[in-house]
């Protein structure tokens, strides 16, 4: 027979029903994000890490075996390991920044009494916007030259000089934009992960706290909250110092102009965008540079997770 007629009395296909057949049901609902992710993930993966061993000037194509030269090239680049340094100064501030905001709103919204659906949507919402928008809007309409933008208005009012945030460099004023713009973009989703910790926490532990005489506020935080904070905190770190090494869009938009990029500030990937789709167009270089900026990643993830005791039974 062709199918079995179920309980309906309709046919239904044999070979969809019984659970020898549960597979076919994952394949058709996986399948296809599976093949995209090979596709668009694993195969140019693939396909950078053999490009980083040859000559790949203006072409994906393959032409010349040169082994480990492109990743000496990059080693040896000044501009590589100035972009390192730029990361570092990046991750400098925005690391313990958006952890300090991103605890401190989720501990705010927590404690609230009322409408805390709204606030947590309030602070989330940003983490929506593009980069890219949110990037233009902070070079277009707040720190906008000398002239304009609302920080140099509210300068004013204060009687003091406008300032041109992107291009001063002594003092590096566009680290105050890159920052900010980063910090607003991102502190509503660690709020989100803060508060998943916060409601996992226990309420017996402050009730036998304040039993044993323990003060709410500073005391009850520290004894209690942050400690059961930990491992919501590893990840938010982990998470923060990977999503630094990322960091494009912002540099890019902010810094960007119709006279090309600045020297100052250029991040890895900045770095990489330049030697790759540049003026360089040195394809070979590129990924080889990816490919040694996917490995520090690893490395500082790694290092970081066995400093934290990440995953081990407490």
């Amino acid at each position: 027979m062709a199918g079995r007629v179920g309980v309906s009395g309709s046919a239904v296909p044999g070979r969809l029903l019984g659970p020898q057949r549960r597979h076919l049901w994952f394949w058709i609902f996986t399948g296809p994000f599976v093949l995209g992710l090979v596709v668009f993930v694993y195969v140019p993966l693939a396909w950078s890490i053999t490009l980083s061993f040859f000559d790949s000037r203006n072409t994906v194509t393959p032409s010349h075996f040169v082994g480990l030269g492109n990743y000496a090239a990059v080693l040896t680049d000044p501009a590589f390991t100035a972009s390192l340094a730029t990361f570092a100064v990046f991750a400098l501030f925005i690391v313990p920044a958006t952890y300090v905001l991103a605890l401190g709103l989720a501990l705010l919204v927590h404690r609230a009494r009322f409408a805390k659906g709204f606030f947590r949507s309030v602070f989330f919402l940003p983490t929506a916007c593009s980069y890219v928008a949110a990037s233009l809007i902070w070079k277009l309409s707040i720190f906008n030259g000398v002239r304009f933008g609302l920080a140099n208005t509210v300068l004013r009012w204060f009687g003091a000089d406008p300032v041109a945030w992107l291009s001063t460099t002594q003092p590096p004023w566009y680290w105050l934009v890159i920052v900010t713009v980063r910090l607003w973009l991102q502190a509503g989703f660690y709020l989100v992960l803060f508060l998943a910790g916060l409601q996992r926490i226990p309420g017996t532990l402050y009730e036998a706290a304040a039993v044993d005489g323990a003060r709410p506020g500073w005391q009850t935080f520290r004894y209690i909250t942050f400690p059961q904070l930990r491992t919501t905190s590893v990840a938010v770190v982990l998470l923060l110092v990977i999503n630094a090494f990322q960091a494009f869009d912002e540099f890019y938009n902010l810094l960007s102009s119709a006279k090309g990029y600045p020297p100052y500030a250029r991040p890895p990937l900045v770095y990489l965008y330049y030697v790759a789709l540049g003026e360089r167009q040195d394809l070979g270089i590129g990924s080889a540079g990816a490919v040694i900026l996917a490995l520090i990643i690893v490395v500082v993830t790694v290092a970081q997770a066995r400093w934290f005791s990440l995953g081990r039974k407490e």
